[in-house]
């Protein structure tokens, strides 16, 4: 009589086989290309090319601003582009415009330098983490406190124009301390700046919205580290606006649903 077969491994050809998940290409490669950005914005920050770091930093957010895009249009969502996502911002807008304004003009500040860099960085950290934890319960029309890219376009902003007026880095090494620390505590902030979410691409729009958006182009295409220091020091100033908007006309003034619906932190720290 035969023997019969194993029973360990009938029950291992009995099991259905896992299918081995990849990684979707196209999203995680403009995301990466945002990470090689701020990258080589730190690079050229150490070899005094600070006209070129601050563009990269520019354009590492033009990219991230498509990643996310990308990966809803292209149906390619994904828990490892999320987590990428964060890491490439927190190198490009956190790491990277805090060691480009201390190359710049902190280090002459000495321990006052290193500290108003270092608290950028600790608050851009801080942002990330709570904006990938209040997900799911913040009002998606508003950033709760100062997106980092934004925050990251005001210091390399500031950096740009000043290199491109030729003005010597030295004599604004205060003002590049306090707009540092402006920068890196209203992230970390409760104002609610407009988060451009509930414009929709796939829209129909007005046809002045096209002619408006040319006219804008043209604009920024005069003196781009004016015009783009200028907005992004507007849009700075602006959660504040609407702040002090919502208290005085009595609405409730922070942006975090009421709904009891909060996030589940527990093993996220496993």
């Amino acid at each position: 009589m035969p023997n019969p077969p194993d029973s360990e491994t009938k029950d291992a050809a009995d099991m259905p086989k896992q299918r081995i998940k990849g990684i979707y290409m196209l999203p995680n490669m403009i995301t990466l290309a945002a990470l090689f950005g701020g990258f080589y914005a730190v690079v050229m920050a150490m070899n005094g090319r600070y006209d070129l770091a601050t563009v990269a930093i520019f354009l590492a957010m033009v990219l991230d601003s498509l990643d996310g895009r990308v990966a809803r249009m292209t149906n390619t969502q994904s828990a490892f582009g999320e987590q990428m996502d964060s890491l490439s911002d927190m190198v490009s807008f956190g790491a990277a415009p805090a060691l480009i304004a201390y190359e710049w003009t902190l280090r002459g500040l000495g321990r006052w330098g290193w500290i108003a860099a270092f608290v950028y960085v600790a608050c851009a950290a801080l942002r990330l983490a709570r904006f990938n934890v209040n997900t799911g319960v913040v009002d998606k029309r508003f950033f709760q406190g100062l997106p980092s890219p934004a925050a990251a376009a005001l210091v390399a902003g500031f950096i740009w124009v000043a290199t491109e007026m030729g003005v010597a880095a030295s004599d604004l090494a205060w003002p590049m301390f306090a707009l540092t620390l402006y920068a890196g505590l209203t992230m970390v902030t409760n104002a609610p700046f407009y988060s451009f979410k509930d414009l929709s691409l796939k829209r129909s729009v007005p046809f002045a919205a096209i002619v408006l958006g040319a006219l804008l182009i043209a604009v920024i295409s005069i003196d781009p580290p004016r015009v783009l220091f200028g907005i992004f020091l507007v849009y700075g100033l602006s959660g504040y606006a609407v702040f002090l908007w919502l208290k005085s006309k009595g609405h409730p003034i922070s942006i975090i649903s009421t709904s009891t619906q909060e996030p589940d932190e527990r093993d996220m720290h496993d």
